[in-house]
């Protein structure tokens, strides 16, 4: 079963740690970051976002690579922003299904908004899903945007995480939510609420979003992004939280008590965890972590 020991696993040291990705340019604005990692026939996948400052290019595209030692990694495709129509790519989500096929749910900025979606490619292979048609598979609402979705097939059934933001008022739409939905095809989704807000008077009070969940039997562990203020926004820091299972959905996530997992630098911001067991059994994060020139980089260790 989790152990407490484990759960901590999870939260970056930054001891160790390699840089994986380097950001487009040494200066605020500019990412390279939010990982979904998945490991395959000895491989480690990775799927990431591209980020240039806003007015040069915002999330302009996702690439998914592929590494023999999850540290030095080739480019199989690459999927820019015009391919959707958006005005930014987000975090992708990197899944490889039952049946040998590959896909990558893609978080799109509708332009002159602060609406979100999220679109799935799906193809024979990783290089082949740089041509594959957009699905959109969560399309949001005028009253809410949806992004940043992690994708776990767990007995039988496809569960997701996503991050939901509020879109009634301009100035709070950077407030978010994580929501809880179930599907048997991971196109179709039912959706069964909020499962984990930001506390009042906390470092998460404005927003979280849940960024990898590992689960051992009924249990379940989840590190998550959050941030107290607006002005945090783009520079969350990692926590974790807890759930469970009952045979057939997770349930509500509580969150650890304690200060959250940060960089040293600028405001901090550490958070798109990505957690995957590599094939001699070790536990190895992906992570976006900010610099001391407020760039962010996409950096890897082992977990201590």
């Amino acid at each position: 079963m989790l152990s407490i020991a484990t759960a901590r696993r999870m939260l970056p040291s930054l001891v160790e740690s390699t840089v994986v990705v380097e950001p487009p340019a040494g200066s605020p604005g500019a990412w390279a970051g939010g990982p979904s990692a998945v490991v395959s026939d000895g491989k480690v996948y990775l799927a990431y976002r591209l980020r240039r400052p806003i007015g040069s290019g915002r999330g302009f595209r996702n690439v998914v690579a592929v590494s023999d030692d999850g540290v030095r990694f080739r480019e199989l495709c690459h999927i820019d922003r015009e391919r959707f129509g958006a005005d930014s790519l987000e975090r992708p989500a990197l899944v490889r299904t039952e049946d040998g096929r590959w896909r990558v749910y893609v978080s799109c900025a509708t332009p002159d908004s602060k609406h979100w979606r999220v679109d799935l490619l799906d193809a024979a292979t990783p290089e082949e899903l740089a041509g594959a048609e957009p699905v959109t598979v969560l399309p949001g609402s005028a009253e809410f945007a949806v992004k940043d979705p992690v994708i776990l097939r767990h007995a039988g059934r496809w569960h997701l995480w996503a991050s939901v933001h509020p879109l009634e008022r301009w100035d709070d739409a950077d407030r978010m939510t994580t929501d809880y939905a179930t599907s048997d095809d991971g196109v179709d989704w039912i959706w069964h609420g909020t499962v984990l807000s930001g506390r009042p008077g906390e470092w998460d009070a404005r927003g979280v979003r849940v960024a990898t969940v590992l689960v051992d039997g009924d249990e379940l562990i989840a590190t998550y992004d959050g941030r107290a203020t607006a002005e945090q926004n783009w520079e969350e820091q990692t926590g974790l939280a807890a759930g469970r299972f009952d045979g057939q959905q997770f349930g509500q996530l509580t969150a650890a008590d304690g200060m959250p997992t940060g960089s040293p630098h600028s405001l901090g911001g550490l958070r798109y965890v990505s957690a995957v067991t590599m094939p001699d059994g070790a536990l190895r994060l992906y992570y976006e972590l900010t610099r001391a020139d407020g760039a962010h980089e996409l950096r890897t260790e082992m977990a201590s």
